[in-house]
């Protein structure tokens, strides 16, 4: 059983993770696909036949997706196994 100290400090760390996890996710979705997409179509390079801006908004925003929901699973068992919460014969 974990004391008091432990939990609190287990909670703020797990916050911390998911702030910075979502926002790494309103940057790209919301700023590379709306707010920089004209800008982006401008100054950065084209992939295959689209504006880097374009593509952000199809593609790039949905595969940052994907790789922040695996970086929020490896962290938080990380933390699990940090602060004693794995289940036994988990890796």
């Amino acid at each position: 059983m974990m004391d008091k100290k432990n939990r609190s400090s287990y909670h703020r760390s797990c916050l911390r993770v998911l702030f910075i996890l979502l926002s790494i996710w309103f940057i790209v979705s919301f700023g590379c696909s709306i707010i920089w997409r004209d800008w982006l179509d401008i100054h950065a390079p084209q992939i295959g036949h689209a504006p880097f801006g374009f593509w952000m908004a199809q593609q790039g925003s949905i595969l940052v997706f994907v790789l922040i929901l695996i970086t929020y699973a490896i962290l938080m068992n990380r933390l699990d196994k940090k602060y004693g919460y794995h289940e036994e014969g988990s890796t």
